[in-house]
């Protein structure tokens, strides 16, 4: 067996396994390479990039029997140690690995910061370690986006990295074979567990329709959907474009209810309390709420504490429905190109599973293994959907044997009929070059780690308001009293002239508000006061630096209780009254910390800003200001300037607020004073 010297000792190993799975030689295959090779032209090494092309060549023989090879175990054994072979390609960057692994994994310990609950969990996987962890090398996080890249059958590029931080939290975020193994089996027992679920009751499902969950059953915990005063077990079950609902009969289970999620259509599913007598006592329910369905749709899941499994289907359910929605908004309109977002969100909703078995001590949170719901929520994650899209349109039409659509087709998954299956060889004509494919993936990584960096510096941001949420109801009240006094507004009147709710009394407002302000010229007026302000906030700044104090909230709280008629709507209404408490109290504190120069970035992009409109205002007719900017706030909240808007501005404005820490808070009671 020829070893090339230059490559490490794994790396030799993964390439005689590739030339023998090939049926060549390394001889040939280091040929092929350098014809292809360029150096300087792309990132990395001649040893990553030949281990990289040796990779390549052999996914398509181990996707095409990928079902045999996970039971026999080859498909764990050869992915892990092309993981590692792509991580330590050269045969002398082995030291320099390791000191890169021990500073990595002691950086992330350091960031992380556990729960008494969480503390406990971590003795229980204690006990675990010799099932997931050996004394082999381990593979890091770059290492297991790449196999995503190439095989996204245990990880998607996209999502990659949030998924390894769930799977590797227990063991030191290594992963190491014993729990690779054990997550690459359980994707599989997944599949054939879903593949044995019995179809919906009295409904045809379409061609391309495959079940991803099932409760209700014999074998599983309890569903329940209530009507009114009345409630019937039954069998729910999720597909990649519905929800069915069986009410259990006597002997079998009656026709389904069908909850279409693909449609775009006034509807929502949302989080609902349930008990006796319609009082809300357990948060243990789902409600769904369409035109379609007058009372809408209840459905309870029954457990003793907590509200998991709720919160599980309701995950999976947004993530249905955010992948139509993806797919409204991109225009993605070929068979083949659809199919592989809807494969790419089968194997994340599979991969959740997989992981909620491995780790059934403390489910993972179900966003880390769902592209969708994910990227809904972490900050510009509409920049990675747009790569996505883009990816999506260029490489989905082209034929790869190890792509997600391929995977569930060798998985015994796919259920496409041969229509859509003809109209996708006609469409795989066109071929993406490697470097084209490798180019896209870059630009896709490189907004993954944006979002993933801005996501970081917001829960950086959110920890300092923590604190403040964690007070009871009589401090909230206490520091909201400090913050500001009641005021009592016209909300509704402004509401009503604004979103044109009557379009006579809009159109008068409108009329006298561009005919008062053409006489005034109160520009440099404002630009005195921001420049005022400026010049306050400067100063803050400058006392703060000089006297390094700490600026802080004191409030004094006084014991005031009050007597409720009903013990649960008090519940409930003091809750909903806490957390707008709680909000008001972190609207204005962010604004003082902005003053005070606690977050000085944004303190400093504020008065920046101030200065720029301290220009403008100081030159420009301020009526003119006044005058167009009336009339575009009145168009944007007309029909047809909703028809116009763009969400991307309102979410890159919410994203830089929710990164603004606010200053700490100090409650003093009445008998400390």
């Amino acid at each position: 067996m020829r070893k090339m010297k230059h490559l490490s000792s794994i790396a030799n190993d993964v390439v005689q396994r590739c030339s023998q799975e090939l049926e060549t030689t390394i001889d040939e295959l280091v040929e092929e390479f350098d014809c292809q090779w360029k150096p300087g032209s792309t990132e990395g090494t001649y040893s990553k990039k030949f281990v990289e092309f040796c990779n390549s060549k052999v996914t398509s023989r181990v996707c095409e029997n990928i079902l045999e090879r996970i039971k026999d175990g080859s498909f764990s054994r050869l992915t892990f140690d092309m993981m590692l072979a792509w991580q330590q390609p050269d045969a002398d960057d082995k030291e320099s690995y390791r000191e890169a692994v021990g500073k990595e994994s002691e950086d992330k310990r350091i960031q992380a910061t556990l729960s008494p609950e969480q503390d406990d969990i971590s003795l229980f996987y204690s006990d675990m370690m010799p099932l997931l962890v050996d004394h082999e090398p381990s593979v890091g996080e770059d290492a297991f986006v790449y196999l995503g890249s190439i095989i996204p059958l245990p990880v998607d590029v996209i999502n990659g990295r949030y998924t390894f931080e769930t799977l590797t939290a227990p063991t030191g975020y290594q992963l190491h074979f014993p729990a690779y193994d054990m997550f690459v089996k359980e994707i599989h027992k997944c599949m054939k567990h879903l593949q044995k679920q019995a179809k919906p009751k009295g409904v045809e499902l379409a061609d391309d329709e495959i079940i991803l969950h099932v409760e209700g059953t014999m074998a599983s915990q309890r569903v329940i959907r209530h009507i009114k005063e009345t409630s019937w077990p039954g069998r729910l079950t999720l597909t990649n474009y519905a929800l069915y609902f069986e009410a259990a009969g006597i002997i079998n289970y009656e026709d389904a209810i069908k909850i279409d999620l693909s449609k775009d259509n006034e509807k929502s599913t949302k989080p609902m309390s349930t008990g006796p007598l319609g009082a809300p006592l357990f948060d243990k329910a789902i409600v769904y709420e369409s035109p379609e369905f007058e009372d809408g749709i209840v459905i309870e899941f029954p457990e003793m504490t907590s509200s998991t499994r709720r919160d599980h289907w309701l995950m999976l359910i947004k993530e249905i429905t955010l992948m139509h929605k993806f797919l409204r908004k991109f225009n993605v309109e070929s068979p083949l190109q659809a199919w592989e977002i809807h494969s790419r969100t089968i194997l994340g909703i599979v991969r959740l599973h997989a992981a909620r078995e491995m780790l059934r001590i403390s489910p993972p949170d179900p966003k880390k293994f769902l592209i969708f719901s994910l990227f809904e929520e972490v900050p510009k994650g509409d920049y990675v959907l747009e790569e996505l899209a883009e990816i999506s349109l260029k490489i989905g039409t082209t034929r790869n044997p190890c792509s997600a659509s391929s995977i569930l087709r060798n998985m015994n998954m796919d259920q496409l009929g041969d229509m859509i299956k003809e109209e996708g060889e006609d469409t795989c004509k066109e071929k993406v070059k490697v470097t084209d494919k490798e180019e896209m993936l870059a630009s896709l990584e490189s907004a993954v780690n944006q979002s993933r960096e801005e996501g970081k510096v917001i829960e950086e941001a959110k920890a300092t308001t923590a604190e403040l949420e964690e007070e009871g109801i009589s401090e909230s009240v206490a520091v909201l009293m400090e913050l500001m006094r009641p005021l009592q507004d016209a909300l509704p009147w402004f509401q009503q002239v604004i979103y044109w709710e009557r379009p006579s009394r809009t159109l008068f407002v409108l009329a006298i508000t561009i005919l008062t302000v053409y006489k005034e010229w109160v520009g440099k007026a404002i630009a005195a006061c921001l420049i005022w302000l400026v010049a306050k906030m400067a100063q803050a700044r400058h006392k703060m630096v000089h006297t390094k104090s700490v600026d802080a909230v004191t409030v004094s709280t006084e014991s005031d209780q009050t007597m409720t008629q009903s013990i649960v709507s008090a519940q409930h209404g003091l809750i909903r009254l806490h957390q707008l408490m709680q909000h008001v109290n972190v609207t204005i504190m962010k604004l003082r910390s902005i003053y005070t120069s606690k977050a000085s970035k944004h303190g400093s992009m504020v008065m920046a800003s101030m200065l720029v409109l301290a220009s403008f205002f100081a030159v420009v007719p301020f009526k003119l200001f006044i005058i167009f900017g009336t009339i575009y706030c009145f168009v944007m909240t007309s029909s047809v300037g909703r028809y116009m808007s763009n969400d991307q501005s309102n979410r890159r404005m919410k994203e830089w607020w929710d990164s603004i820490p606010i200053v700490p808070v100090r409650v003093l009671n009445a008998s400390s004073k």
